[in-house]
């Protein structure tokens, strides 16, 4: 409705609307929180988490209309029909942009439970919004390197401690679960960096999804793998409130729990290890020959390298 107004106005309406958004719900969420933090009972949690989820539910709808005031994004979706959204899912996804979080909301919002994205412990600070992400829970996570792990072997593990704590709440209410494999997003210099055997993405990291399916495994109704591409190019935040991302591709394809791989110790064992990374492997080998393919019948003209 306001794609007319040039580009610098319309990123300011969006940015203003999606800063008041927040803040409308934001201290919602901190105060049904707060009840459930002085009152630490499952009885009390019980009913108040469906209440927190609700809220997130109508901040996420109320970002999504100020997208469709602002944007003239053509979307292009299949896979979304016919889901569960009294079940529990492990949502899996590329990462190139975090935009990336927007599509995903915008999409499943109300079609699966809300999604519960691990973060980084940085990001907690972030105002408002890290309020908000520790008041529904989202795990943050101290992701350490090998050489720190030397120096302090008392790190080690505590990520996966964060992730099965986590999980033990999820298991109460239904919960999406989701999970960027790559771990952070994709650029050019990370690929070239990783020497990653794939064109459009990054190596996976499959410790966390392998910790979750141990965890939940039984929980979850299925894995949702999304595959997310930008024909035009990866967009930055800024570029999608100012109204540049003309085209989204979304697939999303529900795959089944890989049963033989719910039990198993993917830290200590190392025949389950490698049979974890040879399914994770072989899902993104699929996922890497999709986007291919996305950007092929986007783009017949242009070529597809990253």
């Amino acid at each position: 409705m306001l794609y007319f107004l040039p580009a610098p106005l319309r990123g300011l309406i969006a940015t203003l609307l999606m800063v008041l958004n927040a803040l409308f719900w934001v201290p919602i969420l901190l105060i049904f929180s707060s009840l459930k933090l002085l009152m630490p009972f499952k009885a009390v949690r019980l009913l108040i988490d469906p209440i927190l989820l609700s809220i997130a539910e109508a901040w996420i709808w109320g970002n999504s209309a100020w997208m469709g005031l602002t944007q003239r994004t053509t979307w292009d979706v299949e896979g979304i029909e016919g889901l569960d959204p009294h079940s529990w899912y492990m949502v899996n996804s590329n990462h190139q942009s975090w935009v990336d979080i927007l599509v995903l909301q915008h999409l499943l919002n109300r079609r699966i439970p809300l999604l519960k994205f691990f973060l980084k412990a940085q990001l907690i600070w972030v105002p408002v919004m890290g309020l908000a992400w520790w008041a529904l829970e989202f795990p943050f996570m101290r992701r350490h390197t090998e050489d720190y792990l030397k120096k302090h072997p008392e790190m080690r593990g505590k990520d996966q401690e964060t992730t099965r704590k986590a999980c033990a709440k999820y298991a109460l209410i239904p919960t999406s679960v989701m999970n960027f494999l790559e771990g952070t997003r994709f650029t050019k210099a990370k690929h070239a960096k990783q020497q990653s055997p794939y064109q459009h993405l990054l190596k996976p990291k499959a410790g966390g999804m392998a910790l979750a399916l141990n965890a939940m495994g039984d929980k979850f109704q299925a894995i949702l793998d999304v595959t997310i591409v930008y024909p035009d190019g990866a967009p930055t935040f800024n570029d999608f409130l100012l109204g540049n991302v003309r085209r989204i591709v979304v697939r999303v394809r529900s795959l089944p729990i890989p049963r033989h791989l719910m039990q198993g110790d993917y830290a200590q064992d190392p025949a389950f290890r490698e049979a974890f990374s040879q399914w994770v492997q072989q899902l993104w080998r699929e996922k890497d020959a999709q986007i291919t393919a996305l950007l092929q019948s986007a783009n017949p003209a242009q070529p597809t390298s990253p």
